[in-house]
């Protein structure tokens, strides 16, 4: 079986990355990027495995399978992923860094005033706690957006939540603590649990049977 390591492999035999492993599980063709996750899931689990040691890395392995078949077409799961990353984040990176996220999360903020379900004040309340734990950095996001005017377009889009999760998970492993690897699993499976809750209410609405809620392991 192959051992998880951090970037791409062209086979299992050179290593496997977390989302090249769920490939394998999935039984699609091998890639970092396979169809049975969604995308911005993918894209947090592929940076938590890039940026962790490897003795945090695998920690990561039981995460593997619960990830499999977790994808959704609704923007807001991408929204409430990105919330999640930014509200882990916020209370230990760098200055800059607790700025960028503040705007983000301000964005946020926004899109998801425009949803009314539990999923949405979900995200709001993530949110919202974090731009509290930062009172500095949320003062300097209110001033700066005010300064640059309104958005040009409501939402976010997926790439701007996955650009907050990069820079989220990137500052978490940079951040000065000692436990940077404890805060990016955590944050992985807090991810991971939120995509299963939302991909379940859809199949539930949908009156699609669930596959079952996969236990994620401590």
């Amino acid at each position: 079986m192959p051992i998880l390591s951090p970037g791409r492999h062209r086979s299992p035999r050179r290593g496997a990355c977390f989302m090249e492993f769920a490939s394998y599980l999935a039984g699609e063709r091998w890639s970092d990027h396979p169809a049975c996750t969604h995308g911005t899931l993918a894209h947090l689990a592929r940076m938590v495995n890039d940026l962790t040691t490897d003795a945090g890395r695998a920690r990561l392995a039981p995460l593997i399978p619960t990830v499999v078949g977790l994808t959704s077409d609704d923007p807001l799961l991408d929204v409430l992923l990105a919330a999640r990353a930014a509200n882990a984040a916020l209370p230990v990176v760098a200055e800059e860094r607790q700025r960028s996220q503040a705007v983000a999360l301000h964005v946020a903020l926004a899109a998801l005033s425009e949803q009314g379900d539990a999923f949405a004040a979900e995200g709001r309340e993530l949110a919202g706690a974090a731009l509290r734990a930062v009172p500095a950095a949320d003062a300097w996001a209110t001033s700066f957006i005010e300064e640059v005017g309104p958005l040009r377009r409501a939402g976010m889009s997926v790439r701007q939540c996955r650009d907050v999760v990069t820079g989220a998970v990137d500052g978490i492993a940079r951040a000065c603590v000692r436990d940077a690897d404890d805060r990016l699993v955590s944050l992985l499976m807090a991810a991971v649990s939120d995509t299963a809750r939302f991909v379940g209410a859809e199949h539930a609405a949908a009156g699609v049977p669930d596959r079952g809620t996969a236990r994620i392991a401590s």
